[in-house]
């Protein structure tokens, strides 16, 4: 069964991004590599910071989203990321 991964991922320079993805290894690397997200070329040294498993897809958009409104903002703070 597929897994969905939630993630966030903060750079050194303090840039935060918050995405979704199948394979979260690949997409950390892929992040760190500059080649396949046109947001997260500007940061370097990415880290992954937050990470959520979901076993739908449509859970993990929904959560994303939630993730990029102003109330996962706050459970990030919340979390002192």
């Amino acid at each position: 069964m597929k897994k969905y991964y939630v993630y966030v991922i903060s750079s050194q320079e303090g840039f935060r991004y918050t995405g979704m993805t199948e394979d979260i290894e690949n997409r950390i690397i892929e992040h760190n590599q500059k080649t396949k997200s046109f947001w997260t070329k500007r940061g370097n040294n990415w880290q992954l910071v937050y990470i959520k498993e979901f076993e739908s897809k449509i859970e993990a958009l929904k959560y994303e989203r939630w993730m990029k409104s102003g109330h996962g903002k706050k459970l990030l703070k919340d979390l002192g990321l």
